[in-house]
């Protein structure tokens, strides 16, 4: 393919390359592997790696060691729908946070116990009650109205109390002071059948401090409601454990110098997810620890968490075919295969700032390149768009050529996924190696 109107000084912001494991950067080396499976799937598809989401797993289950606390880490499964991490956590030790029957099923379908799954998610329906009491799971309780129907069920219960945090007073989710107040009063009149374990919360932000403070406080309403004659015996304090995505010179220019030029047509946003921070993931429950740890242990509290993204930090990358290339200006649109909604972040009102990948790479600049180009997808859409900001390509992209986007397992995969145009849903494939080479195979979910 030729393309024409090559340029030479791209109004473009700094590279934002991403973070890779071994793992990944061996698969994309590898000069055959992408082409094959592009080939047998026909479309966009995921690749994944269980082992780096079952190393991710043991480094926050060790945070808790260290720190000589008893807990469990519960998988945030709506990060991800893929069933490859659900093995792994049957085989490490590992609990899941489940919101709706399905993925209870789903959990349960891959071996987890139901002791091991902890339900959450505002007024859950009645059968889904039923079920996680059924199976002996751990339910949060959203609501007054949802303990009352959880009694109804007639089954002996594990329950949490869901807090709404202060620094939140306008969350749908949680028991306000008084409500919370009034929960107790209930759980302790009902201690014969329901086990109140203790309580949870979600914070938004990605700060240790904050999630400290919080739970140090519930420790201490835990010590109340066990001298009312109930369990409390855990806290869980949610999720929101954080990636580091790029470089932080890197991120720190992108922030500095920011330019809504950057971008086709001058896209503008709001907010980014923060692509650069620390502490992150297994670290980052290190640093709360460190603050509060021994107050679980003076007081026999168990520490329960949700992590989701950060359970699939380099677990995973996205794969899209190119089906076109053609100039706008300064700059190209590059159309790939299949839709945005595959990219979430583009659905939510922002962007994905990886860097994505061209595949093969060349090795260095070709008479059509080096060159900058924005990524669309292949609806009828002007803003089915994976990346509106304007990427430095060392060659123009070629039609059966592939677009790389890394690190993409966290809550990029699937979690907007759509089949619009009656196109298929991007496979998950996982990668093995035997007898010295690759094979791959798609996760049966």
């Amino acid at each position: 393919m030729t393309v024409s109107n090559q340029i030479t000084a791209p109004n473009i912001g700094p590279a934002l390359a991403a973070r890779q494991s071994e793992w990944a950067s061996a698969i994309q080396a590898d000069p055959a592997l992408l082409g094959d499976i592009a080939h047998a799937v026909g479309g966009p598809f995921h690749v994944i790696d269980p082992g780096r989401f079952a190393a991710n797993l043991d480094a926050f289950r060790a945070a808790l060691r260290a720190a000589g606390v008893q807990g469990r880490i519960y998988f945030g499964k709506k990060a991800n729908k893929a069933g490859a991490w659900l093995d792994e956590c049957a085989r490490h030790e590992g609990g899941v946070d489940v919101a709706s029957a399905p993925e209870l099923v789903h959990a349960l379908g891959h071996g987890v116990r139901g002791r091991e799954i902890v339900v959450t998610g505002p007024a859950k329906s009645t059968e889904l009650l039923w079920l996680a009491a059924r199976h002996e799971c751990l339910i949060a309780i959203d609501d007054l109205d949802e303990l009352e129907r959880l009694v109804d069920v007639g089954l002996a219960a594990r329950i949490l109390l869901r807090v709404l945090p202060p620094t939140g007073p306008n969350s749908r989710f949680g028991l306000d002071p008084e409500q919370l107040d009034r929960a107790l009063e209930r759980c302790v009149q009902l201690r014969e059948d329901i086990t109140m374990d203790g309580f949870s919360f979600h914070l938004d932000g990605y700060l240790p401090q904050p999630r400290a403070e919080l739970a140090n406080e519930l420790i201490d309403r835990c010590l109340d409601a066990r001298a009312r004659g109930l369990a409390a015996t855990a806290i869980d304090i949610g999720g929101g454990f954080a990636c580091d995505y790029v470089d932080p010179e890197d991120w720190r220019r992108f922030q500095d110098d920011y330019s809504d030029e950057w971008f086709h047509a001058a896209k503008q946003f709001n907010r980014f997810y923060p692509y650069h921070q620390a502490p992150v993931g297994a670290d980052m429950l290190t640093a709360v620890l460190a603050r509060v740890g021994a107050r679980f242990v003076e007081t026999g509290t168990r520490l329960l968490c949700e992590p989701g993204r950060a359970l699939l930090d380099q677990a995973g990358f996205t794969v899209f075919p190119v089906q076109g290339c053609k100039a706008r200006g300064d700059h190209f649109a590059v159309t790939v295969g299949g839709l945005s909604m595959s990219i979430s972040e583009q659905w939510k009102g922002s962007e994905f700032l990886p860097d994505p990948l061209l595949w093969p790479a060349a090795g260095s600049a070709t008479a059509d390149g080096p060159i900058a180009a924005f990524i669309g997808g292949s609806s009828c859409l002007e803003y089915d768009v994976l990346t509106w900001r304007k990427i430095a390509f060392e060659r123009a992209p070629r039609y059966g050529d592939l677009i790389v986007y890394p690190n993409t397992a966290g809550y990029q995969m699937d979690k907007n996924e759509s089949g619009f145009h009656q196109l298929p849903l991007p496979p998950k494939v996982r990668v093995h190696t035997r007898d010295g080479r690759y094979t791959w195979s798609i996760d049966s979910h």
